[in-house]
């Protein structure tokens, strides 16, 4: 049986990871697929309407799936359809994400009343709105630094109801029930109703009921273009990203031209035909609305299908599985079945590797950018490096070290990245001192594999601590084994380190005229280039053994961790992102856990074979 294990578990893998590459099928009558890859421009950024509906659902519950009242499970798109065409329908949906207890008690809830204990519907809601914005008020007069979690939760809640509402009204008036039948006859009344208007002087209300119509209608026509989330209207020529309308200015501006834009038309055909579950209608009007996109933005369509199926094949999150499944088997090939199951672990590892790299890809293809432009990419690179360089150490030694390490960190990585993609979208335009390709893809890469080697390092010591002290697997051929690999990966890292943290001064020189300023993140990085320097010389000078190795690689990963995530807290400097009250505890965390494994580390030898006689 063991010597199929590796050969099955490699073919299972690969068929799951098959599974999400299949295109998206249309799971009703409805080509909710086709309407889901169709172009909006949101914050300067051209991207379907599949990634606003996964990214409002992810900053409004913290995930993707919704769920009916009726218990069924519906996609983002459909989701999209119903808060922006079906509003009613839409405000039972349980996609309120709320856990602060004094939050539930300020909007009269509690979590009995909520889906999972913790989701609740805008019907829910609709009681306590007046307070929860009279409490988010006062929450933005405090300084973000010193908000406490109530204020924070409070803040959150209330950004999430205004995104909804600014959904609601993007393309259809939720405020009134026959908005969209009043769109359906606006093209036959047009004509006539500006007659009438225009020979009444445009006062004159009563004039005819075309001409009242046009009256009422443009009322709604400037809420819509006030409030809109996104621009839904692209321009006749398809490049110019500024001449985006929103759905309100395009029907606003056929009252003076007398001219309907054909995308404000299809979109109220669409609302109308879901409104009216006429999937017929609803389907040929998506098909003739691409069909006439295709002609001046055939670039920005293509874009949009590969971000489509980008997003439902969720390739990083196939690759959190895999790296979980490739940590447990290399960690119980260190009990049974070294050989095989170390095997299995390192293809896991590979595949894992291979797909987050695609998705990594995906990204650049779709943003023109290099691979590192915010914190959730740098997320992504800083696992994806170091998963590579524990690819390349599993190779050598393979002893499952290399595979553990991998699945520990791909893992970890991906996590921190999923909940940094709770802020927005992620693929955000870039300010105008980053805008630069070739500086991204030095100076930002550069420095991000400098962080990935860093961690690695200290993880490696994490193993050889843990391993050390709680089992008896630490032989002494292991032991050196770990401690080559630390000290290959500390000089690797330094060298990235330094490199890149000199490019950044370079970079900053042009961009701000100085090449040091001390700003905060600068500092960071220069702390972890003299870090690794500080475990080199140490090493060299014979301060350290093998522990003590260990232990100064351990304390890297705080000095790393800092550069990365605290110095963007602190709220000054150059390089500030904004305080994140999540983050700073989940820093704390592991900077406890960093320490006290340290502490272990510092114990007597004798100590260390007490705790491995207790463990055994």
């Amino acid at each position: 049986m063991k010597n199929y294990f590796a050969p099955a578990t490699i073919l299972l893998a690969l068929i799951a990871v098959a599974a999400t590459l299949r295109p998206t099928r249309n799971t009703t009558a409805y080509d909710t697929t086709g309407f889901s890859r169709l172009p909006v421009l949101v914050n300067g950024r051209v991207k379907p309407l599949d990634t606003v509906a996964r990214t409002s659902l992810l900053m409004l519950q913290g995930r993707q799936r919704v769920t009916t009242p009726d218990r069924r499970s519906i996609a983002p798109a459909e989701w999209l359809l119903d808060v922006m065409f079906v509003p009613a329908v839409a405000d039972e949906y349980q996609h309120f994400e709320i856990v602060h207890p004094d939050v539930l008690a300020l909007m009269n809830l509690t979590a009995a009343d909520g889906a999972g204990g913790k989701r609740f519907s805008f019907h829910q809601l609709t009681k306590g709105l007046a307070e929860l914005d009279r409490q988010a008020k006062l929450a933005y007069d405090t300084e973000s630094a010193v908000r406490t979690p109530f204020q924070r939760a409070t803040i959150q809640l209330r950004d999430g109801v205004i995104l909804y509402q600014r959904l609601q009204n993007t393309l259809n008036a939720a405020s009134s029930a026959d908005f969209l039948d009043q769109l359906a006859r606006f093209d036959k009344t047009l004509a006539t109703g500006l007659a009438a208007t225009k020979a009444h002087g445009g006062t004159n209300p009563g004039a005819s009921p075309e001409a009242r119509l046009l009256l009422e209608l443009s009322a709604s026509f400037g809420t819509l273009d006030s409030v809109a989330y996104f621009r839904a209207v692209p321009p006749p020529n398809g490049a110019d990203t500024h001449a985006w309308q929103t759905a309100g200015t395009a029907w606003s501006a056929s009252l003076n031209s007398g001219k309907i834009a054909p995308a404000a038309l299809a979109y109220a055909n669409l609302g109308r035909a879901w409104q009216l579950h006429q999937p017929e209608a609803f389907n040929k009007t998506v098909a003739d609305f691409r069909a006439s996109l295709e002609s001046t933005m055939a670039g920005a369509l293509r874009r949009c299908d590969v971000e489509g199926r980008f997003n439902s094949a969720q390739p990083f999150y196939t690759s959190t599985l895999l790296y979980v499944a490739a940590f447990l088997l290399a960690v119980a090939s260190w009990l049974k079945w070294p050989g095989e199951l170390g095997r299995a672990a390192f293809w896991l590892v590979g595949i894992a590797f291979l797909l987050e790299t695609t998705g990594i890809g995906a990204r650049m293809w779709l943003e023109s950018r290099p691979p590192v432009t915010n914190l959730y990419s740098s997320a992504l690179f800083v696992g994806w490096g170091a998963v590579a360089l524990c690819l390349v150490l599993e190779y050598v030694y393979k002893n499952a070290i290399g595979s553990v390490a991998a699945g520990l960190i791909g893992f970890a990585t991906l996590v921190i990245a999923h909940h940094l993609a709770l802020g927005g979208d992620t693929m955000e335009m870039m300010r105008a001192v980053l805008d630069s390709n070739f500086w991204l893809a030095t100076h930002v890469v550069t420095v991000t594999v400098g962080y990935s080697a860093t961690f690695l390092a200290g993880f490696l010591a994490l193993i050889y601590v843990l391993r050390g002290t709680l089992t008896r697997s630490l032989s002494q051929p292991t032991a050196d084994a770990l401690a080559k690999m630390i000290y290959g990966i500390v000089c690797f890292a330094t060298l990235f380190s330094f490199v890149g943290t000199v490019l950044g001064g370079i970079w900053a020189d042009q961009s701000w005229g100085r090449f040091w300023g001390w700003d905060p993140k600068e500092n960071g990085a220069l702390l972890i280039v003299i870090w690794n320097a500080v475990i080199l010389h140490a090493r060299w000078g014979g301060l350290i053994k093998q522990r003590g190795l260990a232990v100064l690689s351990i304390f890297g990963n705080i000095v790393t961790a800092w550069s990365w995530f605290g110095v963007n807290m602190l709220g000054v400097g150059l390089h500030s992102y904004g305080f994140m009250d999540a983050a700073f505890w989940w820093l704390v965390l592991f900077v406890a856990s960093q320490l006290a494994v340290i502490a272990i580390a510092a114990l007597p030898t004798e100590k260390w074979r007490s705790f491995r006689a207790t463990a055994a």
